[in-house]
Formats: structure tokens, C-alpha cells, sequence
């Protein structure tokens, strides 16, 4: 075997993970405050490298159409913004978002390798990475055999990751471990180390359909294992944490781990990416709000329909209906008022009650309404049981 050819670590050797050491560094990122113009400045890098992901069985060349749309112009009124990183698409739609961005700029990266699962036979996997490598995608996200690795089977992991690298060609490889499955922070890093040497380009957390997705101490882990294996290799790997991360405030606790962890030749697009849509809209408002002093409505911001969105949503509470309107969503909850409360209510609301009320404050414990009314109502009843009851003698007899 020549020094080239990659090589399978020995993950029995693999430092372990301090699980307490990650979480309270973890911690110390979290109560992190970035403010005014280092708050712009890391605002507008998050920006720049996020992924717009659609991956749904729904998705149609309009719907990515949309959205290589959105990443190309992400607010009219804010003209000087960077452009996102690149659009994420399935293979099929490809040809269809490389045809929609053209000479932006912006990337096509697709993902392969049967996602989210990685369930399939290596040839099916190799033909969906050419399939996707031929319409044009820049960026394959593959997804290893995360049975294999927990069973063991390491030389399976290692030799799809090679066969997948060689049929990408010049595209770069981001390989996602899917850390929610893994159950643990050490095969997390061993994973890491695994997919590095087989010669990913990036190492990325998870599909964003399993939770936990994306988790600071999950991306520390990762990020310290790419630190190690450029501390011993010299090559430099990219990291994307993908699934979970949806405002602006914890994008930018990201970035300062990063910083913090491998320095600032990290911190561009090249080698750092979000793959979170839903971030974007919030760093808009974030620097709209630093911009005008205002928030803006969510109204003005593009928005990308879920799979569990629906045209309704139903409300915990529906209104009540109200004097001749009698209409009622056939999915809102029914309030059943018991005949006792009504006439409660009804004595309530006859009671005399004064016309001035102290303004000096009560001592006195206030008492839920309709216990106080149930139990006036009893009273009630009582007075008007004593003073219809026939009399009797001492002996019972009239």
C-alpha cells in the first residue's frame, strides 16, 4: 500500500472523550454576548455559510426554483448582503437548481449514498453520487452505513467512504455521521477520525431528520478531532453542523467555538458550514433589527413551507361563538359549561354589587370564581331546602 492510498486508523487507539470537560466548555461558549459591530460582522458571516437545504419527497423544480430565488436575492431591502454558500437538493433536482443560479456563484451541493438511511448496496450508492457529480453538483453529502459502524465493521465504513471520494471526481465530500444515532460523544470522534482518513472534505453532524440533530457538544467533539487530525496530518478538513440550529444567537455561539477551537483559517465558507434554511430568516431580522432599530415581521421574509406546515393550524383555544354565529372549526375543542355554573353565573351577575370600590388593596386571599360561586350556590340551596321542609315532632311524627 503507497503513503497516498488512505489508510483505516486503528480506533482502538482513539483518545477518548471527556464528556464533562466538553459540556462545561460548552457551557462557557453558550454565555458568550457578542454586540454592535462584532455582532454585524459575525451576523453577516453566518450568512454566508449556510446551506438552503430542500430534501422532502414533495420537493418539485418550482419549489427549487424558489429557492435558489431566495439564495440568490435573500432581502430586497438590503442590498449589500453576501449570498449563502450553496443550495442542497436531491440528485434528481440537480440539473434543475444549477440551471436556476447559473453565474451567482452560490454552489450546488446534493446529497447521495441513498440519504437519510445509507440502507442500499455500494453500486447503488456509487451510481447515485456519478448521477448527481454529471448534472452538476459541486458538493456531495454522503451518508455512511451507521449499522456497520456500530456493529463493528469498520473496513465496510472506511471502503465506501474511499469508493464514494474516487467516483465524486473533483466534487468535494461531505460525509455525514449521523451523530444521533451513534449514541456517544467517543464513537462521535472515532467516527470522525474514520471518515477523515478515508478523505473527506467535510465532516458533517446529521441528515437534519433524526434528533437529536446538530448539538454544541456533539460539534465540539468533531471539531477537535479535525484539530488532531491536522495537527498530525497537516490537511485541513471542513466541519458543518447541520439540523437544529435556527436563530442567529446560537449561530454565532457556533462561530465563537470555532474560532476558538481552530482559529480564523476556519471561519470562511470553505471550510465551515450551517446546513440550517431556517437560520437564514432569523439572521435577516437580526441585522434588520441592527440596521433600522426595529424588528421586522416574519411577514417580510421569504418563508419555505415545512412538510408538517398546513394551510390551518389549529389553536389551543378556539373563540367562542358568539350570539348568532354559531360556526365552529370541526377540529376545535368543545367546552362543555355544566348546568350548575350557568346558574351560578346567572346568580352572580343578578348579586348587587357597589358602586365605589375601596382603592386600598386587599389582604385577603383571593378565591378561584367559580369555587366562591359553587359554593354561594350551595348556601343558596340549603336556605331554600330549610324554609320549605315541613315540620316535625321530636319523635319524627307530625
Amino acid at each position: 500500500m503507497s503513503a497516498a492510498e488512505p489508510r483505516l486508523p486503528d480506533l482502538a487507539r482513539v483518545t477518548p472523550v471527556d464528556t464533562v470537560g466538553v459540556e462545561e466548555r460548552v457551557a462557557r461558549f453558550r454565555s458568550r454576548s457578542i454586540k454592535t459591530a462584532s455582532k454585524v460582522a459575525g451576523l453577516r458571516l453566518a450568512l454566508s455559510m449556510i446551506d438552503l437545504t430542500t430534501l422532502e419527497g414533495a420537493d418539485t423544480p418550482g419549489k427549487v426554483r424558489q429557492l435558489c430565488a431566495k439564495a440568490q436575492h435573500l432581502h430586497e431591502r438590503m442590498a449589500d448582503l453576501p449570498t449563502v454558500a450553496a443550495v442542497c437538493v436531491y440528485p434528481t433536482m440537480v440539473s434543475v437548481a444549477r440551471d436556476a443560479l447559473g453565474a451567482s456563484g452560490i454552489e450546488v451541493a446534493s446529497v447521495a449514498t441513498a440519504f437519510p438511511s445509507g440502507q442500499a448496496p455500494l453500486s447503488v450508492k456509487l451510481d447515485d453520487t456519478r448521477m448527481a457529480v454529471e448534472a452538476g453538483a459541486a458538493e456531495i453529502d454522503m451518508v455512511i452505513a451507521r449499522g456497520a459502524f456500530l456493529a463493528g465493521d469498520y473496513d465496510t465504513v472506511f471502503d465506501e467512504i474511499v469508493a464514494v471520494k474516487a467516483a465524486c471526481g473533483d466534487a468535494h465530500l461531505k460525509v455525514i455521521l449521523e451523530t444521533g444515532e451513534l449514541g456517544s460523544l467517543d464513537r462521535v470522534r472515532q467516527a470522525s477520525m474514520l471518515a477523515m482518513a478515508a478523505g473527506a472534505d467535510f465532516i458533517k453532524t446529521s441528515t437534519g431528520k433524526i434528533k437529536p440533530a446538530a448539538t454544541m457538544p456533539v460539534t465540539l467533539t468533531m471539531l477537535h478531532a479535525i484539530r488532531d487530525h491536522y495537527l498530525e496530518t497537516g490537511v485541513q478538513v471542513g466541519m458543518k453542523p447541520a439540523g437544529g440550529i435556527s436563530d442567529s444567537k446560537t449561530a454565532l455561539h457556533y462561530l465563537v467555538m470555532l474560532n476558538e477551537t481552530l482559529g480564523a483559517e476556519w471561519m470562511t465558507p470553505r471550510w465551515f458550514r450551517f446546513g440550517a434554511s431556517s437560520l437564514a430568516n432569523d439572521v435577516l431580522m437580526q441585522l434588520e433589527k441592527q440596521a433600522t432599530g426595529r424588528y421586522q415581521s416574519l411577514d417580510y421574509f421569504s418563508k419555505d413551507r415545512r412538510r408538517s406546515d398546513s394551510p390551518w393550524q389549529p389553536k389551543a383555544h378556539w373563540p367562542s361563538s358568539r350570539a348568532g354565529n354559531t360556526t365552529r372549526h370541526p377540529k376545535a375543542p368543545i367546552t362543555y359549561r355544566c348546568a350548575t355554573a350557568t346558574a351560578c353565573s346567572s346568580m352572580a351577575s343578578s348579586r348587587p354589587r357597589p358602586a365605589v370600590r375601596s382603592s386600598r388593596p386587599s389582604t385577603r386571599r383571593r378565591r378561584h370564581p367559580s369555587r366562591a360561586l359553587r359554593r354561594q350556590a350551595a348556601k343558596t340551596w340549603t336556605a331554600l331546602l330549610l324554609r320549605h321542609a315541613r315540620p316535625t315532632t321530636r319523635c319524627g311524627r307530625r
